[in-house]
């Protein structure tokens, strides 16, 4: 349920609803926007429906939420939701662009491409600590020295980190390091994992799952902000086709549905949906067009000697290239890069 607040409520009037919700065993959920807050109310929808909530001073109306994903949806939030990332807006008009290496090497490897996509135009540094990988013989990432690497260039460089966090083990040591926690597309679904970093105040990168629909997706994001981490960027990253010519399928389409249902913003992953480096740029202009709000590119130094994605990771002076390229497309689309 939705309980919408009028303009000129006051916080005794709400702390009054949401003392009410609690009496009633319900979770209370705050949502302030430009003109009025609204509270989600979180539990059996039966024990509201005989509740004279509507009649409450400063309560506007009652409205029961049709979407599974309630917290999610557009009915809870109609306005886009804009997650600040120290100090960087993701949802603005200004796109975001996290680049780096797909796994942290070494701190000068690391840092000379830091320092190279700052130049070109990014906005965040990403890099994996933890590296999934489908074969328990590849390599796993360094680990809490990877995390120091990220850390250290990313204060040089002034770009916030964004890195991904594997295990709920390893979230206090990456909320240490990191600006931003990334969920992978490998553990969308780990429920434990999203309920820990739900509990987190860090922002939280959320992967579509590669054999994920956008309600199991979006249902996820639901378990993260149902234990009040409202800080939720989306993540489209290509799905498993039966198409083999690229390494992914990039749903495109999965962008403006998303906006169609939440609020919450989502960026574009076309390294990982693509797995090569050379579809990179077509595929972020596409998904530009499509009205995401930031892009993650993988970029390397030395991509044939890369540890891990080589082939999909672009070489800076290309990665410089492309960011000219989307200029023009983003401003097609009322946005700039």
């Amino acid at each position: 349920m939705i309980i919408v607040l009028k303009k000129n409520a006051t916080e005794k009037q709400i702390k009054h609803v949401v003392e009410r919700l609690k009496e009633l065993g319900l979770k209370s959920m705050i949502s302030r926007g430009i003109e009025r807050a609204i509270i989600g109310a979180i539990g059996d929808e039966d024990i509201l429906r005989s509740q004279p909530l509507g009649v409450f001073p400063g309560v506007e109306k009652v409205m029961a939420v049709m979407a599974p994903y309630k917290l999610v949806s557009r009915e809870f939030k109609n306005e886009n939701t804009v997650v600040s990332v120290s100090g960087v807006e993701i949802g603005s008009d200004k796109l975001v662009v996290m680049a780096g290496p797909c796994s942290v090497e070494n701190y000068d490897m690391l840092f000379k491409i830091a320092k190279s996509v700052k130049a070109s135009g990014a906005n965040m540094l990403r890099g994996g600590a933890f590296k999934p990988r489908t074969s328990p013989y590849a390599f796993q990432g360094l680990g809490e020295e990877g995390l120091k690497y990220l850390q250290q260039a990313g204060k040089a460089t002034g770009l916030p980190v964004v890195t991904e966090v594997m295990d709920i083990r390893d979230i206090g040591i990456v909320e240490r390091y990191a600006d931003m926690i990334q969920i992978g597309a490998r553990n969308m679904q780990n429920f434990n994992l999203l309920k820990e970093v739900g509990l987190s105040r860090k922002p939280v990168l959320l992967k579509r799952g590669m054999m994920s629909t956008i309600k199991e997706w979006l249902m996820s994001a639901e378990y993260i902000l149902a234990n009040g981490n409202f800080n939720v960027v989306l993540c489209e990253r290509g799905i498993r086709t039966f198409e083999d010519a690229t390494r992914f399928t990039m749903d495109i389409s999965a962008i403006p549905v998303v906006k169609r249902l939440s609020h919450l913003p989502i960026i574009a992953d076309p390294s990982h949906a693509t797995g090569k480096w050379g579809l990179v740029t077509p595929v972020a202009r596409a998904a530009i067009a499509g009205g995401c709000d930031g892009l993650m590119i993988e970029v390397h130094t030395n991509p044939e000697h890369a540890f891990s994605d080589g082939e999909q990771s672009m070489l800076p002076i290309k990665f410089k290239a492309m960011m000219k390229e989307l200029k023009p497309v983003a401003r097609a689309v009322g946005r700039t890069i």
